[in-house]
């Protein structure tokens, strides 16, 4: 490993069953739609979750209450033990510490070098030692094979590259967690095993416990610990990637092989 990550990367033992985020009896509503209808889902530290189902089931949904970025109207969600949804905003720097959301887009800042983008959180922090901003973005540029590029602004990077920069800005403000909003989206079948690749390295160096939203079923089976489909406001399924396979579950086989009912 190396010696200059280890500083960066958290350096908290937890135990292999020890539950780092705990979502109980999740509801939410937008209008007259029920988008979650009662979701309990427990993860443990180092786990790499992939979050599945049809389009609208609320699988972002769900990520972003994690992060406090969506309050359910009933039920709790726990992160470290911290019970997020009763915090007052200046109380989740502490969640947002411990955990990072990578975007669709990654959310660069254009006008930002990668290397000013990755420091980004460090400078908001009040960060003030230059050596110390700079060992540290090297270090995380490096841990996702990103540091030739240190000095391109976003609009010269594919997009699995902008993608990998904002991996590396997650890691960087030693985030225990990394939430993935389709990671794989919009990227050639060779990015996205890359991106594929991060994250399973996020996971195996560093016991970083990751939540992936994605319709990639290749993905899953690659990446998962263990997979979760919503529909229709609940979890449908809840296993492993072996377990799903082998679903008799109809609705589970239409989705991940990609039938319809629909008929011409």
């Amino acid at each position: 490993m190396n010696p200059t990550l280890t500083t960066m990367i958290p350096r908290t033992i937890h135990g292999p069953d020890e539950i780092f985020i705990d979502l109980r009896g999740l509801r939410k509503r937008f209008g007259s739609q029920q988008v979650l209808d009662g979701i309990d889902l427990q993860i443990k530290h180092g786990e790499t979750i992939c979050l599945i189902g049809p389009s609208g089931e609320g699988k972002t949904v769900t990520m972003k209450h994690v992060i406090g970025l969506i309050h359910p109207d009933e039920g709790d969600v726990y992160v470290a033990g911290m019970h997020v949804n009763v915090l007052k905003e200046r109380q989740m720097a502490a969640v947002r510490q411990k955990v990072s959301m990578l975007f669709q887009g990654a959310a660069l800042f254009d006008y930002l070098t990668v290397e000013e983008n990755v420091a980004f959180p460090l400078l908001e922090r009040g960060l003030k030692d230059k050596a110390e901003v700079k060992r540290r973005v090297m270090a995380a540029l490096e841990a996702v094979d990103l540091d030739e590029h240190a000095h391109k602004y976003p609009t010269n990077l594919s997009g699995g590259m902008k993608k990998r920069t904002g991996i590396a800005r997650a890691i960087i403000d030693r985030s225990e967690c990394i939430l993935y909003d389709e990671p794989n989206s919009g990227l050639d079948p060779i990015g996205s095993d890359i991106i594929d690749q991060m994250i399973q390295r996020m996971q195996k160096r560093y016991g970083v416990t990751s939540i992936v939203v994605t319709h990639d079923m290749r993905s899953v089976f690659k990446i998962a610990t263990r997979v979760a489909m919503l529909y229709r406001g609940k979890i449908h399924f809840l296993g492993t990637p072996e377990e799903l396979r082998n679903s008799p579950d109809k609705l589970v086989q239409d989705f991940i092989n990609g039938r319809s009912d629909v008929t011409c």
